[in-house]
């Protein structure tokens, strides 16, 4: 999704700079590379780059085609085919032992326009689906391109309408949506990428101590939506924090009155306060949001549910499930930005249902056909 962030915000730069543009999107992969299908990159005509198509190996070659794409303005489809050795004379040695197909479209004014689908991903609070299509049989026949954005709210055609078999590709979309998974279908003679897209991560961290200042910068980095809450209006500011998208000074039982939360929100106390944090999640807990970070040692967090129980707070074992505490990964954290690469690595492989175990013991491939 940072990705994705940054590509619309440089066209929006280029846009007021007069600078004509082309997007490159890696809409398939067979065997190994080093970015999967959705990897985007923005490409200006005079050079500039957002985003990444591979680990740098393929960017220059893609520079070269994206200005003759925006220069003939027509889509073209690039096959990179890493186990030849052919590649290696051009300069493309990936070593990732994989074909990579990548669509080049321009960005035109007055056509359909795939930074608008991009935008729409961006701000969809579900899951979306994005639809590439293109022609692998035949090179030369029209390369479609981006066509389609797809939510459980709102639809976006680029020229989806015109397709001959867009009952059979809907019906496919549809599917991809509800499974939430990416699926590659084929359509006489066409093939279609259909990128199902995850919503960007919310963090709330409730505390504007010094030690959550790191914690936001790295949500920055990627591209987290992120809110600090404090009762405090001298520690929660935007000179202290900068990165953030909100603020909120409110006592713990008003907090919600200011926050938009949903699946993919996490929840991080950090505040250092008792009290603040147990009237907290006295408000939140029947809400069952289902990531809930607690900083502090294991007693703490029991004797805070201990009271809440006592309170006549009924605690399900899907609350316990969600709560986090002592948040943060086992990597031996022990400064403030430790402990805060320690939160963020946690939130993530919770929201990528991941376990966090290292990748030597992982007995299958990093990422799912």
């Amino acid at each position: 999704m940072k990705e994705l962030i940054d590509i619309v915000a440089a066209y929006e730069r280029a846009v007021k700079e007069n600078k004509k543009t082309a997007l490159a999107t890696v809409v398939l992969v067979e065997g190994s590379a080093y970015r999967r299908a959705g990897a985007r990159m923005l490409i200006t005509e005079d050079g500039q780059l957002t985003g990444a198509i591979s680990g740098g190996c393929l960017e220059g070659d893609a520079l070269r085609k994206a200005r003759m794409v925006i220069m003939q303005q027509q889509p073209m489809l690039v096959t990179y085919d890493t186990m030849d050795d052919d590649e290696a004379k051009l300069g493309v040695g990936l070593g990732c032992n994989g074909i990579i197909h990548i669509l080049i479209e321009p960005i035109r004014d007055g056509h359909a326009n795939p930074i608008a689908l991009l935008k729409a991903a961006i701000n969809s609070t579900g899951y979306s689906v994005l639809v590439t299509l293109f022609s692998t049989e035949n090179r030369k026949a029209p390369q479609p391109g981006s066509i389609l954005f797809f939510s459980d709210r709102q639809m976006i055609s680029n020229g989806f309408e015109s397709i001959p078999y867009k009952n059979e590709l809907l019906a496919d979309v549809e599917d991809a949506l509800v499974r939430q998974q990416s699926i590659v279908s084929g359509y006489r003679g066409y093939t279609a990428f259909i990128e199902c897209v995850k919503p960007l991560i919310s963090l709330v961290i409730l505390g504007a101590g010094n030690d959550a200042i790191p914690l936001t910068k790295m949500a920055a980095i990627l591209g987290w939506n992120t809110s600090i809450v404090d009762g405090r209006p001298n520690y929660a500011t935007s000179d202290r924090f900068p990165l953030v998208n909100k603020i909120i000074v409110a006592k713990p039982e008003k907090v919600l009155e200011s926050v938009e939360f949903n699946e993919w929100t996490a929840f991080v106390l950090m505040t250092h306060n008792y009290n603040y944090e147990l009237a907290f999640l006295q408000n939140i807990l029947p809400l069952h949001p289902l990531y809930i970070g607690v900083l502090g040692p294991k007693k703490k967090l029991e004797r805070m549910l201990s009271e809440l129980a006592d309170a006549g707070i009924f605690i399900t074992e899907r609350d316990l499930e969600a709560i986090y505490g002592p948040i943060g990964l086992d990597i031996g954290s022990e400064t403030s930005e430790e402990i805060a690469l320690a939160i963020v690595a946690e939130i993530k492989a919770f929201f990528s249902d991941r376990n966090g175990q290292p990748l030597k013991y992982k007995n299958s491939v990093i990422h799912s056909a």
